[in-house]
């Protein structure tokens, strides 16, 4: 084996620059491969913490006729709070409208605890308010209602009579967060003054549960697990993974098809040397093997060349990370303007013995006719 080795490498340098272009076009699949899973699996641990944090909680109990997917339920999908709610924040949720110089915006009024600690909403800011009507927003619904901090704005709403009111709100704090679904066209009020405007007393659309909560079945509401709200978002990673395969499977498959011709070509101009080792009393296996190794070790060089620079390169996007255009932040998905990828170690070996395997297999398929060869004819240089 440790000669099969000290062969196949030296006739490796020895084909020169044929040799440094396969490996070439093999490192740069290989670092390819692990940016790519590297990006979507920092996407994916990024979008989950910034979610759970800002939105889902330990999970969310939600009425029974309540569908985050149809705005008409917002108008019967609420009922009175339970009566056991603890490890629970309740939220309510009501359509109203907004008048910022002249325009009309719909708004989804958000009602929440001033005391909750569940998720990341800083609704601190409403104790220290001395505002009739105080509101929070983010930053997205900041931009497009081009309102700021201090600012004050019409607000218009519809109690659970189906009347019409009216009053000016208070912009009390303007927040900065990566999950848009806490943020386009919503605005963050005092559950109980949210109370007193609709005169839904003690009602809740949802609740967000904390670490502590043990789901149990309750009439009129059920229970909705991490997983289950995290689902499509892991169906989009899962597809992005699927469409940035495509890419780097295309450059795989290229610097594959350059050693498999290589190969064949060694093959060819070689069979002197093949019929020779053969004579010298090598079994066609052992030669079959020094030109497998000989080719797999074109993709042991393509990872030490990867490494050269690779690591650098990874060690700078896990550092400062990747920005992302603003339009997409407004997909309606956890999505950061700066995503940081992840570099796991189960990645790394992963693509190692995939580049390691595909180049092996490769090399072999032209490697296994020498043990068809005559070593006669070989040495005189005609392939049987």
């Amino acid at each position: 084996m440790k000669l099969a080795f000290q062969l196949a490498y030296k006739n490796l340098i020895g084909a020169g620059l044929r040799t440094w272009l396969n490996v070439a076009v093999l490192s740069f699949a290989f670092v390819v491969i692990i940016f790519f899973n590297g990006l979507m699996d920092g996407w994916n641990q990024q979008a989950k913490q910034d979610t759970v944090a800002w939105e889902y909680g330990n999970g969310q109990l939600l009425n029974n006729d309540y569908d985050p997917f149809d705005p008409f339920t917002l108008q019967d999908g609420h009922s009175e709070i339970l009566a056991n709610a603890e490890n629970l924040t309740p939220i309510l949720i009501q359509q109203g409208s907004i008048y910022p110089d002249g325009r009309m915006l719909s708004v989804l009024l958000k009602g929440i605890g001033s005391s909750q600690n569940i998720i990341q909403i800083p609704t601190g800011a409403f104790k220290d308010s001395q505002a009739e009507i105080p509101a929070i927003i983010g930053k997205r619904m900041a931009e497009s209602a081009k309102l700021k901090k201090g600012d004050e704005v019409l607000l218009r709403w519809r109690d659970k009579n189906g009347t019409f009111d009216a009053a000016n709100l208070t912009i009390i704090e303007v927040f900065d967060n990566n999950v848009s679904t806490v943020d386009n066209g919503q605005i963050w009020l005092p559950i109980e003054i949210l109370w007193n405007m609709t005169g839904l007393q003690n009602h809740a659309t949802i609740f967000i549960a904390n670490n502590n909560y043990s789901p149990i079945p309750i009439e009129g509401w059920h229970f909705k697990s991490q997983q289950e709200l995290l689902k499509n978002l892991y169906e989009i990673i899962a597809m992005k993974k699927i469409s940035a395969s495509i890419l780097y499977l295309l450059l795989l498959a290229i610097a594959l098809l350059a050693i498999f011709d290589t190969q064949v070509l060694s093959i060819f101009r070689r069979q002197k040397e093949i019929g020779t080792y053969i004579s010298l009393g090598m079994t066609r296996k052992q030669v079959v093997r020094i030109f497998t190794i000989e080719g797999s070790m074109y993709s042991l060089l393509a990872m030490l060349v990867g490494c050269i620079y690779g690591i650098p390169l990874f060690i700078y996007l896990a550092t400062t990370g990747i920005g992302m255009p603003q339009a997409t932040q407004e997909m309606g998905i956890s999505l950061a303007e700066r995503i940081f990828p992840v570099f796991g170690i189960q990645l790394i070996i992963g693509t190692i013995l995939l580049v390691t395997i595909s180049a092996t297999i490769v090399s072999y398929l032209p490697a296994k006719k020498i043990a068809k060869m005559d070593p006669v004819a070989a040495l005189k240089g005609k392939l049987q």
